[in-house]
């Protein structure tokens, strides 16, 4: 299949599956190779064989569409965003939940991937604030869609290229290195759960006081779906909590209900909808 098949493939099935053309074009590899080889495991000469398959078996599509998940990621991904969360969002949300008289600052990682976002997450709350306020505890409830993503998640351990960004003194203190992989230290992920969940189909068990859905709703979803979604994400935050999005995504036009956190890149904060 050459590029150009796939892209024509991909611009005629995406709109069906409620994702848009313009978050796929610089990453379609991934997807392209994974239809390869279901034409391939299917017996298809063709992408254009696929096509006709999927007009005859209608159950095809939910195959394609986790295709279509992205699962590139790393640690500390957008260091602006994450020193942010670190000086300006962490502090305000640490202060709303004493006023409220809590002790468990709640956390939801939306389309966490193998785990690098909450881990990530959990290595700045260790490193930058759980010493400074020993009252408080975290808890990161982090999912993805895929399954085989979060086992290795669980597993915690990365392959070098994975925590560059990372700074070098949490890279020594929170992982241990064990065949050439850089695994995460038990206690820096004692606070995080994992589960399969898919963002489209509704809330876990919150509300939260942050949520990260980082290069993903925003980015390949379509315009319909994405404000469908903003509206599910506000409803899970407490008020005043934070919905961080991708560095270059930004909310929908006319979601009501969030304001920018000034001044972070890519954080909106809750506020009451008109």
């Amino acid at each position: 299949m050459n590029d150009r098949d796939c892209v024509d493939f991909l611009q005629y099935v995406l709109p069906g599956l409620h994702l848009r053309w313009a978050g796929f074009r610089k990453v379609r590899r991934q997807v392209c190779k994974r239809i390869q080889r279901r034409c391939v495991q299917l017996a298809l000469t063709d992408v254009q064989a696929y096509r006709r398959y999927l007009a005859a078996h209608p159950e095809e599509w939910s195959v394609l569409d986790g295709f279509c998940r992205i699962t590139i990621s790393c640690f500390y991904r957008d260091q602006g965003v994450f020193r942010c969360l670190e000086q300006t969002v962490f502090p305000a949300l640490i202060q709303s939940l004493r006023r409220q008289g809590e002790q468990v600052l709640r956390i939801w990682s939306a389309g966490c991937a193998s785990g690098e976002e909450p881990c990530t997450v959990a290595l700045m709350w260790e490193f930058s604030h759980a010493l400074l306020f020993p009252d408080i505890k975290l808890h990161i409830l982090a999912s993805d869609a895929d399954a085989t993503l979060i086992g290795r998640a669980g597993r915690a351990c990365y392959t070098p290229g994975a925590l560059r960004e990372l700074p070098a003194s949490w890279r020594q203190q929170a992982f241990r290195r064990n065949n050439g992989e850089y695994c995460l230290l038990a206690r820096y992920r004692k606070g995080i759960e994992f589960m399969t969940h898919d963002v489209r189909k509704g809330l876990p068990d919150g509300p939260f006081h942050l949520v990260l859905c980082r290069n993903l709703a925003f980015t390949y979803f379509d315009e319909q779906l994405g404000c469908e979604l903003g509206a599910v994400l506000r409803e899970g935050l407490r008020p005043g909590g934070g919905l961080v999005v991708g560095a270059h995504e930004r909310l929908p036009a006319g979601l009501p209900g969030f304001e920018p956190w000034h001044p972070c890149p890519a954080i909106y904060r809750r506020v009451p909808a008109d």
